[in-house]
């Protein structure tokens, strides 16, 4: 079902979803459609992002764009209408407009939003939004500049004006990656179903230029956004905090002041790991699979689990009872340009080594496109940040909240070691595991985490303890 309402039998508003489980606004990040343009069922209009993620909002009808009620950098309540849409362009039933000036005119007056009847409200996706009794006041006034308006105008006035040729079809993370590439997506060849500009297009685009780019490490992050350029003479600069940064640190606090957190450490040889992972890049079986010594520290921490499941649990406080998980969604955490986020591998436990390292190939790119959704983020039991990335050591991770435990991974350095009595250079790192001492005590703490540790010095025994 959608989030509309009629105007009237020409016009259509759109309202902003519950694009998530319960939640009561979104941000509106990017416009794709401006007034003017003409949209079809199921395009997608705009980017909002939650407290969870960034989402794309598809338009529920066809037609052409009336008016944007709310600009880029908006939160909006769910609920609200976010754009009017003309479902009958030329029918000539639209109001006059008013004192139409040679580059804008103003749009017409909206009526006032009709009372929504009793019962569950129709919406894009999630639950449903709270009835409300609330209706929205007309808008007046509000102009559209240059050859929007000239359009809109013409269509008024029944001249059959031509609508502005829409750009290139593309979603949103594929832009992004056109614009980091350097790329002008006029200029690629789409392949994609109905003209749509894939990935897989852009990359083919850049591919000449590609040899002069340097390759970014398989495990490096997503680019930071960039950082807010600060005035001349200032002294400090305020940043917003809304959307994904603000859920982190509210569950970042929740979860530091609720669950008492020990964490442990252990400092290993993980030279035969490092072998085995550049042996699996070469098996054919592993062919197409991201192999990286993140899978088999997954893969690792999956082993332990299984022997040592007290591990895998969570704290219902409200009943006082711990509840053991027999199914483990692995977190994996990653850094983004909108913050940190945790989406987790589903059925982490049932997959094979070549499946692991498919799903946490596909994690790890959705992240950085900024396509997770909330769904993928939700039920997670444990989960892993690799802080080895930005070549740290160690640390304490705080847990993901309703989790019990956290495995943080440090850099792998080639560092002087006693190995078979004598001092060689050996690919050593630091892990840290952190956990809820509610229901996870010392000596299953330590356990787990030994038993990680003992899997990456041997990792034969991914099959001895299998």
């Amino acid at each position: 079902m959608t989030t509309m309402t009629e105007t009237s039998a020409r016009f259509r508003e759109f309202k902003m979803p519950d694009v998530g489980e319960g939640l009561t606004e979104a941000e509106i990040l990017k416009w794709f459609v401006q007034p003017g343009d003409t949209v079809t069922d199921g395009q997608v209009v705009c980017e909002v992002e939650t407290a969870k993620a960034a989402v794309e909002l598809p338009i529920p009808f066809d037609g052409v764009v009336h008016e944007l009620r709310f600009p880029e950098g908006t939160t909006v309540d769910v609920g609200e209408v976010i754009i009017a849409v003309d479902v009958a362009p030329g029918s000539g039933d639209a109001p006059a407009a008013q004192d139409a000036a040679p580059e804008a005119v103003q749009q017409p007056v909206a009526e006032a939003e009709p009372e929504a009847p009793k019962g569950r409200q129709p919406v894009l996706v999630g639950y449903g939004v709270a009835e409300s009794s609330t209706k929205r006041r007309a808008r007046k006034g509000a102009q559209i500049p240059g050859p929007a308006a000239a359009a809109i105008q013409a269509e008024i006035n029944g001249r059959g004006a031509k609508v502005p040729e829409s750009r290139p079809l593309a979603k949103p993370p594929v832009r992004k990656l056109a614009k980091d590439l350097g790329i002008d997506l006029a200029s690629v060849t789409p392949t994609g179903e109905g003209g749509v500009i894939t990935r897989e297009d852009v990359h083919a685009a850049a591919a000449p230029a590609s040899a002069e780019v340097p390759a970014r490490t398989e495990e490096a992050p997503a680019a930071p956004a960039p950082a807010p350029v600060a005035q001349a003479g200032a002294r400090e600069t305020r940043i917003p905090v809304k959307g994904v940064r603000k859920a982190i640190a509210q569950a970042m606090v929740g979860s530091a002041f609720t669950a008492p957190h020990v964490t442990e450490f252990v400092t290993v040889d993980v030279t035969r790991t490092m072998k085995l992972v550049a042996e699996l890049k070469e098996d054919k079986d592993m062919a197409g699979v991201r192999v990286n010594p993140l899978l088999i520290i997954a893969k690792a921490l999956l082993v332990a689990i299984r022997r040592n499941p007290g591990i895998n649990a969570a704290w219902d406080e409200a009943n006082q009872e711990i509840v053991q998980k027999h199914y483990v969604n692995l977190g994996i955490a990653a850094a983004t340009p909108r913050g940190l986020i945790v989406p987790n591998i589903k059925d982490a436990h049932d997959k094979t080594l070549p499946q692991l390292g498919e799903a946490l190939g596909e994690l790890v790119s959705t992240a950085r496109e900024g396509r997770t959704s909330p769904a993928a983020m939700a039920g997670g039991t444990v989960t892993i940040t690799n802080v080895g990335v930005f070549g740290v050591d160690t640390g304490t991770p705080i847990l993901n909240p309703g989790e019990s435990a956290i495995l943080a991974v440090g850099a792998i350095k080639l560092q002087p070691w006693v190995h078979k009595g004598k001092v060689k250079p050996r690919q050593v790192t630091t892990l840290a595991l952190s956990f809820d001492h509610r229901l996870v005590d010392g000596e299953l703490g330590s356990k787990v985490l030994a038993d990680v540790a003992a899997i990456l010095e041997q990792p034969k025994r991914l099959i001895t303890w299998a």
